[in-house]
């Protein structure tokens, strides 16, 4: 004997509802606790430039004082100008913009090259040369100063750029950084497709795996632009003030004399500064993107 349930009796299993944050396409909303931590990190972040803003705006008796001031004063024009023409800050900075860009652009185009190579071609010996190339990040630069400068002295290159730019024209870590973006980023059934087209090794290289890195190239090529503009220690040794200088070795001799304007250093540190501030507005929003589209590949 069977028995049929009325259509009171028959109820659905209760949904629960899920949170609006929770839900797909929903947008996560941070709470007060949110905003303040960002606000915080924000605040912690913008305040060594806007120190040195307000520490190039006074003079030297006043930042000697206790306590330091925490306002701009009215020497922020003068100091700059100072600094611009004591250091020869206008030649640094090109000679600077140049090496950065060269040493960038090779970085980048070579550990495109060498992490394809890695991540993607076969042949013997490709785990232990890589190996290799991360172990070389482990290694300390200070060890090869010796060894580097006697070389440049031997090509008569002191006091020239190219003694700055042959030591970064290649990146451990752009060849690392590089074959991990492919490894995930370029599917192996596009370059076999573009192999059974007829795709030779560099068309593969230029018509696939460079649009594919391209978010990655971007992200690396800024960081080590960033990097070869802050190089302080090589330049301040095969580079001197009166010759070929880049801005790190022209804002250290702001700092030379019994008394050091502390005013006049931290105005050459702000012009050096302003450059990499500027790039970033511009590519900033690219680069950005190149980091968001690379973990949504990823």
């Amino acid at each position: 004997m069977t028995t049929t349930l009325t259509p009171t009796e028959v109820r659905e299993p209760r949904r629960t509802r899920r949170p609006k944050s929770a839900r797909v396409g929903g947008t996560l909303h941070a709470g007060p606790l949110g905003y303040a931590v960002l606000v915080l990190f924000s605040v912690g972040s913008l305040f060594p430039l806007v120190w040195t803003a307000i520490a190039a705006s006074r003079d030297n008796n006043r930042l000697a004082e206790t306590p330091p001031p925490f306002w701009f004063g009215s020497n922020l024009m003068h100091n700059l100008n100072v600094a611009w023409n004591d250091a020869n800050l206008g030649k640094a900075l090109v000679n600077t913009t140049f090496v950065a860009g060269v040493s960038a652009a090779t970085i980048v185009f070579l550990s495109t090259i060498a992490g394809f190579a890695f991540a993607k071609l076969r042949f013997r010996g490709r785990n232990a040369l890589m190996l290799i190339v991360i172990g070389t990040m482990m290694v300390p630069p200070q060890l090869s100063i010796i060894p580097l400068y006697m070389m440049v002295a031997k090509l008569d290159w002191t006091d020239q750029l190219q003694a700055v730019i042959l030591p970064s024209l290649v990146s451990a870590f752009g060849v690392f950084f590089m074959r991990q973006y492919l490894m995930q980023a370029l599917p192996d059934e596009l370059i076999e497709a573009a192999r059974v087209d007829g795709a030779g090794s560099w068309r593969v290289v230029w018509h696939i795996v460079f649009p594919a890195a391209r978010p990655a190239m971007a992200v690396l090529g800024m960081l080590m632009f960033v990097q070869t503009w802050n190089d302080f220690l090589w330049p301040f040794l095969v580079l001197t003030q009166n010759g070929s200088p880049t801005v790190q070795v022209a804002v250290s001799a702001l700092g030379r004399g019994y008394t050091p304007d502390q005013s006049l250093i931290m105005a050459g540190a702000l012009l050096g500064t302003l450059p990499l501030l500027l790039v970033f507005a511009v590519f900033g929003k690219q680069i950005v993107g190149g980091i968001m589209q690379g973990a949504v590949k990823g």
